[in-house]
């Protein structure tokens, strides 16, 4: 059983910046890709950024050169730097083990122009 558990969501003035952070249980945490998703209102859920074991890294076109995924087996973690903050990047951002159904519940981001 794996649980991930996002926090650092916020409230922040466009342009502004934020740092999630996804903190897993388990054991299978460092052999797996991780990714970042977001959902706004009325909206599908789509891919923010994915990271693989081995630290390769892809983003959705909106937020790149804007958004940093990384990393830490060590800790069981994967955090998602946010900068440059705008009103569209608003959702409620969820941490996802790849290749697996484990979802968190998401942690909500409000950018306000």
């Amino acid at each position: 059983q794996v649980q991930l558990v996002e926090s650092g969501g916020g409230l922040v003035q466009a342009g502004g910046s934020l740092r999630l952070s996804c903190a897993a249980s388990g054991s299978i945490f460092k052999f797996n890709a991780m990714g970042w998703y977001r959902q706004a209102p009325g909206k599908q859920r789509e891919l923010v950024a994915r990271i693989t074991t081995g630290g390769s890294t892809n983003y959705a076109d909106s937020v790149k050169g804007r958004f940093t995924i990384s990393r830490d087996n060590a800790k069981n973690a994967v955090y998602l730097q946010m900068n440059s903050l705008k009103p569209e990047d608003t959702g409620v951002y969820y941490c996802k083990m790849e290749d697996s159904y484990y979802w968190g519940r998401g942690t909500q981001v409000t950018v306000s122009s």
